[in-house]
């Protein structure tokens, strides 16, 4: 965690932004009334951004749905203390549905919901185990009624959000969400 809030990158102003990355932060902006500072950040690559832009539209799109994205990537910002997401997929998550109470436990790998609960659980061990899961940890997921669909997806939510926590964390972008405390991991 930075003590600066001075981000390592320049963050990019729309109107110094042209081609792809232009046509991208014109799309972020449209989706969210402004261009967060993360998209700001990964602007200097078009690529980078049109790679992260492309995957939370396709994951959006997904069966697992919002909610659980949400509590999947609440609990993947936790563990890797990016404040920045953790910030962002709390205000994305309070949108879609989740209460206060679910994301703070989410923060921490836990739902009162035995579903979402083997979710969180398989998604913080892809983080901490960096991939190495057994075939019980799939079983788990499959015992709570998760087809192989919902488990690849599951796999593509915790890379994004790796992806952004290292954009995040590494770059030390500045938060321009409302703050969430991490939580300490049991």
């Amino acid at each position: 965690m930075s003590l600066s809030n001075t981000p390592r990158v320049a963050l990019v102003d729309r109107t110094a932004a042209a081609g792809p990355a232009g046509a991208l932060l014109d799309q972020i902006q449209g989706a969210f009334g402004t261009i967060p500072n993360m998209f700001r950040a990964v602007a200097h690559s078009p690529a980078a951004l049109q790679s992260m832009w492309s995957a939370f539209g396709a994951l959006g799109g997904g069966v697992i749905g919002a909610a659980l994205g949400e509590q999947i990537a609440v609990a993947v910002a936790n563990r890797n203390s990016c404040d920045y997401c953790l910030a962002a997929h709390t205000a994305l998550g309070r949108k879609a549905g989740v209460s206060g109470e679910a994301l703070a436990a989410a923060q921490l790998g836990e739902s009162s919901d035995p579903r979402t609960a083997a979710a969180l659980r398989f998604a913080l061990k892809l983080v901490e185990a960096r991939g190495q899961v057994s075939a019980d940890d799939v079983q788990a997921l499959r015992a709570q009624g998760f087809t192989d669909e919902h488990i690849v997806e599951i796999v593509a939510h915790v890379a994004l959000n790796l992806f952004t926590n290292y954009v995040n964390v590494a770059l030390a972008v500045p938060v321009d969400f409302p703050g969430v405390a991490l939580r300490a991991v049991r």
